[in-house]
């Protein structure tokens, strides 16, 4: 799909830069770089499943010792 950004003039020549740099075209740059930040920031769900999981466990795991004084007050933390 064909687009139009509008980019800072020195984003724009640093991303040129990098491009020429990597012997890429600057759609390859650019797909590259929104693609990463796709990945970096959306959910993955995976990692989601493994922290609900953890947190289902820690919740239904007894108070270790050390715990038990922590959380009693009797050892400072």
């Amino acid at each position: 799909m064909k687009t139009a950004v509008s980019i800072p003039d020195p984003v724009f020549q640093e991303a040129e830069e990098v491009a020429r740099r990597l012997g890429w075209s600057r759609s390859q740059l650019y797909t590259k770089a929104v693609h990463d930040l796709i990945v970096r920031y959306s959910d993955d769900p995976v990692t989601e499943a493994l922290n609900a999981l953890e947190d289902v466990e820690a919740a239904q795991a007894p108070l270790t010792p050390a715990r038990k004084l922590i959380e009693s007050g009797a050892w400072p933390w």
